[in-house]
């Protein structure tokens, strides 16, 4: 398999950054977009340039740190796929891909196709979390909790931060992912305790971190690769004024 591709090249968070042309040949349908990368950067390697700098871990879909946009599509052409999910099969022979990072002021480049998502990390510590003592483990059956409600907070907890609703958004915002983890504690009785300073502290956190306002376009829940529902971000607004 041929594919031509437009990456972006982008030495530092302060240089000017480009597209440069790779002509690759000799590819396997089955490949992975990061095992395209991989097979790419060792082409570079041979030749004695600077490979191409992106982000994988687990290549599953679970991490959420491979993200790119892939012809304009933010992390993958495919429907509720991640950059990683995503397979040489969806383009055809001889097509030409167009491959750059994520695209927000809350996302800096730092080089390639690498951003820095660390602002979705401060506003976890913000109040992404319960607090509880330490030491013996209550009895799980001693806190009832119904099922629909157990599986609408894991649903709300599938979110894997991988900032495809931030990219996609025309505000940049963040919501969706603020929505999601405020919307899962405060579904469960053990993150009633906290629930006003918690959506506080987030959301205004999310704020100093310089992600947009939402205007609830639903482009987020469209490219998310778990299938958030915006829904969460009536939760998150609600809690807001609640609070």
């Amino acid at each position: 398999m041929k594919l031509t591709l437009q990456v972006w090249r982008q030495a530092s968070a302060k240089a000017k950054g480009g597209f440069e042309k790779y002509a690759l040949e000799g590819l396997d349908e089955n490949m992975s977009v990061p095992e395209m990368l991989d097979f790419l950067n060792e082409k570079l390697i041979k030749e004695g340039k600077d490979p191409v700098a992106f982000e994988s871990d687990c290549r599953e879909g679970i991490c959420g740190q491979c993200g790119i946009a892939i012809n304009g599509h933010v992390q993958s052409p495919e429907k509720r796929a991640t950059t990683c999910q995503t397979h040489l099969r969806s383009f055809r022979d001889g097509d030409e891909i167009h491959l750059e990072p994520f695209r927000a002021a809350a996302f800096p480049i730092k080089k390639d196709l690498c951003i820095d998502r660390t602002a979705l990390d401060r506003i976890i510590s913000k109040g992404g979390f319960i607090g509880v003592n330490t030491g013996q483990a209550p009895e799980a059956n001693s806190i009832l909790i119904g099922h629909e409600t157990a599986e609408a907070a894991f649903d709300a907890a599938a979110c894997i931060g991988c900032g495809a609703c931030v990219a996609v958004c025309k505000n940049a915002s963040a919501a969706l992912f603020t929505g999601a983890k405020i919307s899962h504690l405060s579904m469960l009785p053990q993150g009633k305790l906290e629930s006003k300073t918690r959506v506080q502290q987030m959301v205004a956190q999310m704020d100093e971190e310089g992600f947009g306002s939402c205007t609830f376009t639903g482009a987020c829940e469209k490219v998310c690769p778990q299938g958030i529902s915006v829904a969460h971000i009536v939760t998150m607004n609600r809690e807001f004024w609640k609070s």
